[in-house]
């Protein structure tokens, strides 16, 4: 009876996403390429140990942050993540610089029919500038969108998680190499 649960155990974790889909690292590297304005550099995922990312509040795993380097230039960070709509979830990509700033948001993949808004580069460019002493709180600094709450008030919930967890990184040795 044991094996049996192995095997489903093995087979389950061989369908599991081990790193980013094709269509979501393409999507990322091209938003990556326009906002660095480079189109060469390399993802490097960033290893944080299973101590430390249990007390984070977004999900970090070597398939979800990034640091972004080209010709050993460090360039920045990139944080691929899903957060819940109303019935399903999105993908999400967040790009920082060096400090840890915010610099870009992109929803990269929407899958319900409404709330499509949160994807506007308008309602987006509420979070660039937003770093890790920033808290955000859905209809006081961050607008809402009619048509759109759930998602708006989870991708809100997801990039302040974000911004908490790496304020709690931050704070390991995990970050403090910039090259």
């Amino acid at each position: 009876m044991k094996l049996k649960y192995i095997v489903i155990l093995f087979i389950s974790l061989a369908f599991m996403s081990f790193g980013l889909s094709k269509h979501i690292e393409k999507k990322v590297r091209k938003e990556i390429s326009s906002t660095f304005n480079t189109e060469e550099f390399e993802l490097i995922a960033v290893k944080i140990s299973d101590t430390i990312t249990l007390k984070l509040p977004s999900h970090f795993s070597e398939d979800t942050f990034f640091k972004i380097q080209t010709a050993n230039i460090f360039l920045g960070y990139a944080y691929v993540s899903k957060a819940a709509s109303k019935t399903d979830m999105f993908d999400y990509l967040v790009l920082l610089d060096t400090d840890l700033v915010i610099v870009k948001s992109k929803i990269l993949v929407y899958r319900e029919d409404y709330g499509a808004e949160i994807g506007s580069r308008r309602w987006l460019k509420q979070f660039i500038g937003k770093n890790q002493n920033d808290t955000l709180k859905y209809r006081d600094n961050v607008v809402a969108i009619s048509g759109a709450t759930i998602s708006a008030q989870s991708m809100t919930l997801a990039i302040n998680n974000l911004l908490q967890s790496l304020k709690i990184i931050n704070t390991t040795e995990v970050l403090k190499t910039k090259n």
